[in-house]
């Protein structure tokens, strides 16, 4: 009772005694109108205010409550993964090309980033939709937050922007847009996991059974949606007649070449005449796809592998053709790797002791290892992150379950959340980072204001003079670019912003 006049005294309003409801009634009576309407009102008001909605209010309410309450864990690790995105985009390359993407098969750290954000989006997904009181409500949400996606992603990846380094923007929609990115992957994993999530909210118990698979019953749809995405990628993958096909190349003189490429199989694996390849070319269009592919690097490609180097002469003409890393069929793969975080998430969810938390993702891990291994080292489906390859998927979830169980055991089991407030103040501003570090928004808008010529800009001048020049070593000064102009100050600016309350959410 005390508890229920605090509450009512919050919202600004005294509680009623008893006499007072029955001075209401008879008051109420001689009006023409029932006390018992208003008595029942002020019970659903004390019902709200106590958090205990009741069926009318059901359908009003939010399908995330506004100030619930954030996972450290999960902030700190997206914060990780946004780190780990800008410093190989912008490290990477000509400075430290062992952590770039691998030409082909393989696994480098690079590689790493796209599965732990989908890694991400499923624990997400898991954590927003544990309640769904409106299922219309929360496919609306859905729906829009996945065109909102799609929207950012084409324009940052599609060709429109060319940040940091050239001060124009506009793309060619007929030639030259490209479809897909990174963007755009998530924003197929989140519609299909949240929708699968949504709709099955009234199938799934409240109260896992006893039993170590009860988590993998209770969420059986989720799962069965993810062995469809598995069934649709590997038939596709290896029953998918891969004709022969050309392309146009461009040489630095004016001049096209076409060429053609050999194909005429079935389940291959190979850089050219793969089904992931062939899907994109049918689908998009071979203009519209990623024209700087990895496989450059290969070997067969050039003497300078895993670096970029002048091509071999009897380089297989494939090494310069167009090829998209986060392609239409690859991307149906890429929906398992949000699968399993949404079991993290669940797993959360409903084990509340840490210990068996612990006990379900190791088991889980496992499981994943011993099916990446064989698969990998019989080289039936090697680690591919360019194909998004089963083995890949299975390799990297261990890795981000690794790193997540890890960001568990530090922050929420022996209370370490300091060291890694840099990272949760990045993980919970992790668009506004993305976009302005990853992506280079905000150094061409620093580089726009240029003295002279457009290569006597602000961040030439701090990456040549205060980095590269103290150190005498390009590599050097790259990295420390990275971490302290790019990494550090956005890490500040995002601390800033969250004392301040302000957040860029989709």
């Amino acid at each position: 009772m005390e508890d229920a006049r605090r509450v009512e005294e919050r919202f600004g309003r005294a509680p009623l005694e008893k006499k007072d409801h029955i001075k209401a009634y008879f008051s109420e009576k001689l009006d023409g109108t029932d006390s018992r309407d208003r008595i029942e009102n002020e019970k659903d008001d004390r019902r709200a205010a106590l958090n205990q909605p009741t069926e009318q209010n059901m359908e009003d309410q939010p399908l995330v409550r506004p100030k619930s309450k954030r996972v450290a864990t999960l902030d700190a690790f997206r914060g990780l993964t946004i780190v780990l995105m800008i410093l190989v985009d912008d490290v990477a390359g000509g400075a430290y090309a062992r952590i770039d993407h691998s030409p082909w098969n393989g696994c480098t750290l690079a590689d790493f980033v796209m599965p732990f954000f989908l890694f991400i989006v499923g624990v997400a997904i898991a954590l927003a939709l544990k309640k769904v009181p409106n299922i219309k409500h929360a496919i609306k949400k859905i729906v829009i937050r996945t065109l909102k996606l799609l929207f950012w992603g084409i324009i940052l990846q599609g060709g429109y922007s060319h940040a940091p380094n050239e001060l124009v923007y506009g793309v060619d929609i007929k030639h030259k847009i490209r479809w897909c990115g990174i963007l755009q992957r998530i924003a197929l994993v989140y519609f299909v996991v949240a929708l699968i999530e949504t709709l099955t909210a009234k199938l799934r118990p409240t109260v896992l059974d006893s039993g170590h698979i009860s988590i993998f019953t209770a969420y059986r749809w989720q799962w069965i949606g993810g062995f469809v995405a598995f069934l649709v990628y590997i038939i596709t993958t290896y029953a998918l007649y891969i004709p022969d096909w050309s392309s146009v190349l461009q040489n630095p003189d004016g001049t096209a070449k076409r060429y053609t490429v050999q194909c005429g199989m079935r389940g291959h694996l190979g850089p050219a005449c793969n089904a992931v390849g062939y899907v994109d070319r049918q689908v998009w269009g071979i203009e519209h796809l990623y024209s700087q592919p990895v496989w450059i690097r290969l070997k067969a490609c050039t003497f300078s592998s895993p670096y970029q180097g002048p091509l071999r002469e009897e380089a297989p003409t494939s090494c310069q053709a167009p090829f998209e890393p986060e392609g239409l069929l690859s991307s149906i793969s890429a929906i398992l790797s949000g699968t399993i975080g949404i079991h993290y998430g669940h797993v959360l969810i409903h084990f509340k002791s840490h210990s068996e938390r612990l006990k379900q993702w190791v088991s889980m891990g496992f499981g994943l290892l011993i099916i990446a291994i064989i698969l990998h080292f019989t080289n039936a489906i090697p680690i591919n992150k360019q194909l998004y390859s089963i083995s890949y998927v299975c390799f990297t979830a261990v890795a981000a379950g690794i790193v997540f169980s890890g960001f568990h055991i530090l922050i929420d089991m022996w209370g370490l959340r300091t060291p890694f407030l840099f990272l949760e103040w990045i993980g919970m501003n992790a668009m506004l980072v993305s976009v302005m570090a990853a992506q280079g928004i905000f150094a061409a808008f620093v580089n726009g204001w240029y003295y002279e010529s457009q290569d006597k800009t602000l961040v030439y001048w701090i990456q040549k003079h205060v980095f590269n020049d103290f150190w005498h070593s390009e590599k050097v000064g790259t990295l420390l670019y990275v971490m302290f102009a790019e990494i550090t100050f956005w890490g500040v600016v995002a601390g800033i912003l969250h004392k301040l309350g302000i957040y860029w959410k989709l």
